[in-house]
């Protein structure tokens, strides 16, 4: 990649040692593209790709989740993990005034501070996964525990079980 195409996590992944390999994906200028479309245009099965969630606590500071593309957050886990009462997801319009990043290109690298960040623990069976590079159209993959390394994050079981409802 030339140097102008590289994001503020992608820098911030070199300048810590982080190998990590950078993947495209075509969008509509702007447009976000969902998180399975994500790992079908990358070829990757969506378990491997994670998005980024930002939340705020009871106690009114904000939260980064990742988490399998496909899968839902659990709001009480997510809490917990946190080690706050409760977290309410942050409202789209707030994101870039608190992390850097628009919708669809938000990553767990690089936000303008650094939140505590909680990876979903499914991350630890995978090689590697692929999270967002800080835009739209390009996805970073790495080893997982090289990214909660770069984040000084924590893995737990923050999704929903499976059938459980909404």
């Amino acid at each position: 990649m030339g140097k102008e195409a590289k994001t503020n996590a992608m820098r911030l992944l070199e300048r810590a040692g982080i190998a990590y390999t950078a993947h495209e994906y075509p969008h509509a200028a702007g447009e976000a593209v969902d998180g399975v479309t994500v790992a079908r245009l990358t070829g990757r099965d969506p378990a491997c790709v994670f998005k980024t969630l930002v939340t705020q606590g009871a106690d009114r500071n904000y939260y980064v989740f990742v988490i399998p593309v496909a899968a839902e957050l659990d709001l009480k886990k997510a809490a917990r993990a946190a080690g706050v009462k409760s977290v309410a997801m942050l409202h789209v319009a707030d994101l870039l005034k608190v992390t850097g990043y628009v919708r669809g290109g938000c990553s767990p690298v690089g936000m303008k501070k650094q939140y505590k960040t909680v990876f979903d623990q499914s991350c630890l069976a995978q090689p590697a996964i692929l999270v967002s590079a800080g835009r739209i159209g390009t996805q970073i993959e790495a080893a997982p525990a090289d990214l909660l390394a770069a984040v000084r994050g924590t893995a737990a079981a923050i999704t929903q079980d499976a059938g459980a409802g909404a």
